[in-house]
């Protein structure tokens, strides 16, 4: 842009720096100034011959050419802190930190430690899980008649152990002969109509006979036969070929809680409970037999062995409803409160045999364990906890036999049937303990 005509141009040529002359150098070294040292330098004959010129105002409406000039001097920012902010960024004196004698440190931060491995040292740990301990393995200083594992000493004999429970747990009926419904329905409803009663004191009478053995059986209007006393303790019986169901029980009963319960303290720990009864091997002397063996002129011994919580309907067999247990001799099943047909157990009775059912209480740490067994021709065959494991859906409660209740001698008879009981532990053929 133009801010004035030609022929107004001022021709006075501008100023020029002063020149300097250098002296010669002493030596070989030069020493320059600075940039800002020349400067200032220069400054005062600048302004002198500034001042030596005739200053000329420029007429009205002109403009001179130093409107836009910069201003005198030098910029505020040179010269001595143009020094000092170009070192603003300038890194700090001296080597870095990392170098010298830390740097050697440093580098030593991630170094191995001094000395061999530990494995390859004098003394080698032995805790380390993945160094194999020392010597040969053990196998290679062992007799040779140790190398095999002696299995034996450790895992007992199972042939020892008890039998475990039956896969099939017991019978809708048995495959010999059974009892109708309506007479099953029929020991139900007496059962409910008749509780199970208290353990009973007995009087003195009744305590001699439990003492000397001198037990007495009891006969319903059910049983049609003949039953005898023959001696202390030893009873015989014979019954008709067309007789029903029916029970025979004994006074006083065999187990009496207030005189033999483990649990009282001046009792002994163990209780048992024993019985025997005796198959003649022919039954011509039975008039109500019509000849032939037991059972109705066949095979089958219809007679049972048990015993029974009071009272007890006596016109079932032992074992069919609640507080009894027996062994059925035409089949060889067990009943435990079991009305239809029993579980497996043992081999149907024979003519002469002798059989016995007992039951042992023991007192375990203020709990009775009640044991059940069998005897054939005085010696254990069977026995069986009473309360082992059992089908909860088909096994009923074994209450009444624990141990709380009193429990007499039951003797289950059916059809014709020849038999002598013995309650005097001098003519049992089997001698239990804890009588």
């Amino acid at each position: 842009m133009c801010f004035g005509s030609k022929d107004k141009t001022d021709d006075t040529p501008g100023p020029r720096p002063a020149h300097h002359q250098h002296p010669p150098q002493a030596s070989g070294k030069v020493n320059m100034p600075s940039p800002a040292q020349s400067y200032h330098q220069q400054q005062p004959q600048w302004q002198q011959q500034q001042q030596q010129q005739p200053q000329q105002q420029p007429a009205y409406g002109q403009s001179s050419q130093n409107d836009f000039a910069p201003p005198s001097g030098p910029p505020p920012n040179f010269g001595h802190n143009q020094q000092h902010s170009s070192n603003d960024y300038a890194p700090p004196p001296g080597p870095p930190p990392s170098w010298g004698h830390s740097h050697s440190s440093a580098i030593d931060d991630f170094a191995p430690p001094p000395g061999p491995p530990p494995s390859h040292s004098h003394q080698q740990r032995h805790d380390d899980y993945t160094q194999s301990p020392p010597g040969p393995p053990p196998s290679q200083f062992q007799p040779a008649a140790n190398k095999q594992h002696d299995w034996e000493s450790f895992v007992p004999d199972t042939a020892l152990f008890p039998p475990p429970p039956a896969f099939f747990t017991g019978y809708d009926r048995s495959h010999t002969t059974n009892a109708t419904e309506e007479e099953a329905n029929a020991g139900e409803a007496w059962c409910a109509q008749n509780p199970l009663t208290a353990p009973m004191d007995l009087d003195p009478v009744a305590l001699d006979a439990l003492r000397t053995h001198n037990i007495r059986l009891m006969s319903s209007p059910q049983f049609r036969g003949r039953l005898h006393w023959v001696s202390q303790g030893v009873w015989k019986g014979k019954t008709e070929k067309a007789a029903g169901d029916a029970c025979i029980l004994s006074y006083p009963p065999l187990y009496c809680v207030k005189y033999d319960s483990p649990l009282i303290p001046s009792a002994q720990r163990t209780k048992t409970i024993y019985y025997e009864v005796s198959i003649p091997r022919s039954a011509s002397n039975n008039p109500f037999l019509g000849g032939g063996t037991g059972g109705g002129g066949n095979d089958e011994i219809t007679l049972a062995l048990g015993f029974t919580a009071l009272p007890y309907p006596a016109f079932r067999m032992p074992g069919w409803h609640r507080g009894s247990l027996a062994v059925h001799g035409d089949d060889g099943h067990k009943y435990i409160n079991d009305r239809w047909g029993g579980k497996d157990f043992t081999r149907p009775f024979r003519c002469g045999e002798t059989y016995g059912i007992g039951m042992t209480f023991t007192n375990t740490g203020g709990k009775l364990d009640v044991n059940v067994f069998f005897t054939r021709e005085g010696r254990i065959t069977e026995q069986w906890d009473l309360h082992e494991e059992g089908d909860a859906e088909q096994d009923l409660p074994v209450t009444g036999l624990e141990g709380f209740h009193d429990l007499s001698c039951a003797i289950g008879t059916f059809s014709a049937v020849e038999f002598e009981v013995v309650f005097e532990p001098g003519r049992w053929k089997f001698r239990p303990q804890g009588l």
